[in-house]
């Protein structure tokens, strides 16, 4: 397989923005959907949301390692070890997929004590979580078996299949949860009845995608036996990966339940404010997705010098896209929130919000990009040994007293901060060139059969 001399990024990059701009919209409309019947549901959609994101970081781990693992191989040429190595996400999906539906089934009550959920969306979201419990399972597979597609290139693929997946959500969300003719429906509920049977769609259409494009048709076997052997690079690369990553929603946790703590309207502001700035940090997120992807490449080729120009191009437009983003979203903030909400108290709040956001933006580009790339080089380890302190000193107990002394404005001051803390500290990394040994390590490997 012949690599391009130089790799076309936003060939990578359009399709993946496509994806996340489908899947927040899908999200905005479902909270927006939400609303209309009050802020308590509003404000236990953003809940049970917040806490999905962190129980997939399970998943996270495979869909991380996988893309980054494939990605190597393929630009090492090794075609027959990226095929093993895909089938063999099939069966550790399976198992960590149940086991995160048995969390939700037998362990939400006690999350949401630890989150100090307000008592009155207590009937609510604890239901709500136990219905999303098949959809666990089926995105386990899901956004492994896309994250597959998109390592060998097959970006478009995995875009028409999260149209399908996200319209069919929303065309039985909107029925289900606001109801047709007499029947009233069933309100948050029926957002999660609709979102199990899209992510059943998405599986069906994931097996037609491996079997046509890839030539990989799963036997009962990859469904459920464990191969620590063949995974054990995957795990290598994602373990690190996804660590970091639940190191920081355990410590967004404590802003999550320090905004609790706020009432039910600071939680609702604090989830409509969050689902605006998705739409912000798509482009730089497209961009490291698409980073990640290619340097994995370059990295199994040896084009050490072209990654490094590729990130330095990928920083340059995820910083100016998010910072013009961000203001606008700031100076349109009064009729944005209209959207959801015509409390004015809310309206002036997240206004308020979304301009420290600015600062949060183009902190969070780096963390966006940087990480990614580091871990397509193999250099796994660093991006969570260099954050943990920002995590639980910065982020998490300055949330609890910024969000104290300042409610909602301290905790986002305490959000750009953590940011930018992190992200300098993978830009120094990146800059001098603490990667490479990891990168001539991971390309030896790469050149290996398997």
């Amino acid at each position: 397989m012949e690599f391009p001399e130089r790799p076309r990024l936003n060939a990578i990059a359009g399709p993946i923005l496509g994806e996340f701009l489908l899947t927040y919209t899908v999200a905005i409309l479902g909270l927006w959907l939400a609303s209309q019947t009050s802020d308590g549901a509003a404000g236990s959609l953003g809940l049970a949301n917040q806490i999905l994101e962190t129980l997939y970081v399970l998943f996270r781990v495979l869909a991380i390692g996988m893309g980054v693992v494939i990605t190597q191989l393929l630009g090492g040429q090794q075609t027959e070890g990226a095929r093993k190595t895909a089938l063999s996400g099939l069966g550790a999906c399976s198992w960590a997929g149940l086991s995160v539906a048995t969390f939700l089934l037998l362990a939400n009550d006690l999350t949401l004590d630890v989150l100090n959920a307000p008592e009155e969306i207590l009937p609510l979201v604890s239901p709500y979580l136990q219905l999303l419990a098949p959809a666990a399972v089926l995105d386990a597979y899901n956004l492994t078996m896309a994250s597959i597609l998109r390592a060998h290139l097959h970006v478009r693929d995995s875009l028409r299949v999260m149209i399908a997946i996200h319209c069919t959500h929303l065309a039985l969300a909107i029925p289900l949860m606001l109801g047709v003719g007499d029947w009233d429906g069933m309100g948050l509920y029926g957002f999660a009845v609709a979102m199990v049977i899209s992510r059943a769609l998405g599986l069906c259409l994931h097996l037609i995608l491996w079997r046509r494009r890839l030539a990989l048709v799963p036997t009962w076997r990859d469904w459920w036996v464990f191969q620590p052997r063949v995974l054990a690079p995957v795990l290598r690369i994602g373990i690190p990966g996804a660590t970091g990553e639940l190191g920081y929603r355990a410590a967004f946790m404590v802003s999550l339940a320090a905004t609790a703590r706020l009432g039910v309207v600071a939680l609702a502001t604090h989830s409509y404010v969050l689902q605006l700035l998705r739409y912000v940090l798509l482009i730089s997120l497209s961009i490291g997705w698409a980073c990640e992807i290619m340097v994995g490449r370059l990295i199994g080729a040896g084009h050490f010098r072209q990654a490094q120009d590729l990130i330095l191009k990928g920083l340059r437009s995820g910083i100016l896209a998010s910072g013009s983003v961000a203001v606008l979203a700031a100076l349109a903030a009064p009729w944005l929130m209209r959207i959801f909400t015509r409390d004015p108290q809310v309206i002036h709040a997240a206004q308020t919000l979304l301009w420290i956001a600015v600062a949060l933006e183009t902190g969070r580009v780096f963390n966006l990009i940087l990480p990614g790339a580091l871990r397509a080089t193999g250099d796994a380890i660093y991006p969570v040994t260099a954050s943990i302190g920002s995590y639980f000193i910065v982020l998490g107990i300055g949330s609890y007293f910024l969000g104290r002394a300042f409610g909602l404005p301290g905790i986002f001051i305490v959000y750009a901060a953590d940011e930018w803390c992190r992200g300098l500290l993978m830009m120094a990394r990146w800059h001098w060139h603490g990667w490479l040994p990891h990168a001539r390590s991971a390309q030896r490997r790469a050149r290996k059969t398997m």
